[in-house]
């Protein structure tokens, strides 16, 4: 069977008809309206990290109910990402883009306006929802917009929108929460999203899936759902209880039997939610799991190297944000310059980079000490940002490109899916490993710094706190013993924090090889991706 080339797939219908007013259906002003949104979510989740301290005071919450402020937009967010993709290609991307970015405004506004941790919660959840319809349709209206040469430098550039919100994100949001209130870090998008829906409403052109009328797979739809959140559940459980914790264990083999069942209903069903078909291509599945490790390596490591900064330093938000500009700032600049290398190389070259860069950044931060001057650290978040913009966007490239264009919101899906997963599985396991390396040299690192033994024996049960970086040290504590329980407790996290680093960076050198595998975006044909 005759062969499409991308550039027509890409390419906009000639039967569609004329452009009813200026700028309508433009592949750059789409972009921009795109990034608009996207930029919500990237703002989003920087700042809430930022104000979390200030919610925890202002509503008396618990360190467990605070952690659900950031798992409960997790766990809607993951479950319904590769099902808001469908429903993009199925009713249009537009429209799901456009629903999604009113919805996660509307949120974030009644989040500000919510009087109890409760109310905080259940908001976060729905922002989840609307967060999974906005993400992979931006990806799936880049792809049906932008000709095939063109889609790299778009999906670059998309990436630099991700980039500067992170990298804004912990200046503006420490900000607002020093001199506003934690509220305006959640208004903050409210003018955002008017822009984003504007924009969007005037310059967008629709495309949908037509192949998919009148299709929809609800069993499917349940089944994934069911399979991802008892997954990311269990990953979250595991890293307060640990792996081998009966709700963690439980979670995973209910996701095991949901996912099972999920691939029999998706090999049966007619109109499938996610055809399989997909993953005959080699660079499409070699490109989801690396990035799953990607982000398992990089997210784990963030999330670690704010506590080193913040707990351990004793930095406030704003001061540990400028800090690592050199991180999120030169993620802006990597993601073009992925898009060039993609477009010139194909998705291999810079994954292979990128991997390369985390790998070496990982061992050279997992080297660092307690008071370790700031040279020795910024040039390893050189490396980290450089890795994580040629990550996402030639990541993104071969799973989008090696897709059929009408299933681009399923791809853009699956996409941020595994992101999610890879981040939630580093955040988790990292953890795991974090607290109980230091669990295991607690008791000596305290008396090794001069805290008698009986009182380091009493100490050791504190590791939960130890492991954020925390020094555990009791109220009225005389000052030479308090400066020997905060040395010896930010000795024992540096231990946890050395070893997690150097998984990480074994992880991302694995990775290194799945690049291998991935090729540039490849002629779809009947629906079948071929890698």
């Amino acid at each position: 069977m005759a062969q499409t080339s991308s550039a027509e797939i890409l390419r906009p219908p000639t039967e569609a008809p004329a452009r009813a007013r200026p700028g309508h259906g433009h592949p750059w002003l789409t972009l921009v309206a795109v990034a608009l949104g996207v930029m919500m979510v990237g703002l989003d989740a920087t700042v809430v990290s930022v104000a979390n301290p200030a919610i925890a005071h202002d509503l008396h919450a618990s360190l467990s109910g605070l952690q659900w402020v950031t798992n409960a937009y997790l766990l809607a967010l993951a479950v319904s990402l590769i099902p808001a993709g469908k429903i993009a290609d199925r009713f249009g991307r537009k429209r799901t883009f456009l629903a999604g970015v009113v919805g996660f405004a509307v949120a974030s506004l009644a989040i500000g306006l919510s009087g109890g941790l409760g109310m905080v919660v259940f908001w976060r959840v729905v922002q989840g929802f609307a967060g999974a319809l906005l993400q992979p349709a931006s990806l799936a209206l880049l792809r049906n917009t932008f000709p095939a040469e063109r889609l790299n430098a778009a999906i670059g550039i998309w990436g630099s929108t991700v980039g500067i919100s992170i990298a804004g994100g912990p200046i503006v949001g420490g900000l607002l929460v020093e001199h506003v209130n934690w509220e305006s870090v959640f208004f903050l998008n409210a003018p955002l999203g008017v822009v984003a829906l504007l924009t969007g409403l005037w310059v967008i052109r629709e495309s949908k899936d037509e192949e998919a009328a009148g299709s929809f797979d609800l069993p499917g739809v349940a089944l994934l759902t069911a399979s991802l959140f008892f997954l990311v559940w269990g990953l979250i459980k595991a890293g307060e209880h640990g792996f081998g914790h009966t709700t963690p264990l439980a979670s995973f083999a209910a996701a095991v039997v949901l996912g099972a069942g999920f691939v029999v209903n998706e090999l049966r069903a007619e109109h499938p939610l996610l055809p399989l078909s997909l993953f005959r291509s080699v660079s499409l599945s070699a490109a989801t799991g690396l990035i799953v490790l990607g982000f398992f390596a990089m997210f784990g490591t963030i999330f670690f190297i704010t506590l080193y900064m913040q707990a351990v330093h004793g930095m406030t938000p704003v001061q540990s944000g400028v800090r690592m500009l050199p991180m999120t700032g030169i993620f802006i600049v990597a993601s073009p310059i992925a898009g060039f290398l993609t477009s010139r190389f194909g998705p291999r070259v810079p994954l292979a980079l990128g991997m390369a860069f985390t790998a070496a950044a990982m061992f050279g931060l997992s080297r660092i000490g307690v008071d370790a001057p700031y040279v020795q650290i910024w040039p390893w978040f050189v490396l980290v940002g450089l890795a994580f913009g040629m990550v996402i966007v030639a990541g993104t490239e071969a799973i989008v490109g090696n897709a059929p264009a009408h299933l681009a919101g399923v791809a853009g899906g699956l996409q941020q899916t595994a992101s999610q997963i890879g981040g939630v599985l580093g955040t988790s396991v990292l953890g795991v490993l974090l607290s109980t390396k230091v669990g295991n040299v607690l008791t000596d690192r305290l008396t090794g710094a001069g805290v008698p033994g009986p009182a380091a024996e009493r100490l050791a049960g504190q590791t939960g706190l130890v492991s954020q970086g925390v020094a555990p040290v009791p109220p009225g504590t005389p000052e030479p013993a308090a400066h020997a329980i905060t040395t010896g407790s930010h000795l024992a996290f540096m231990d946890g924090f050395q070893s997690s680093l150097t998984v990480a960076g074994a992880v991302a050198a694995v990775a290194v090889l799945a690049a291998l595998f991935v090729r540039k975006g490849s002629t779809p044909v009947e629906g079948v991706a071929v890698g």
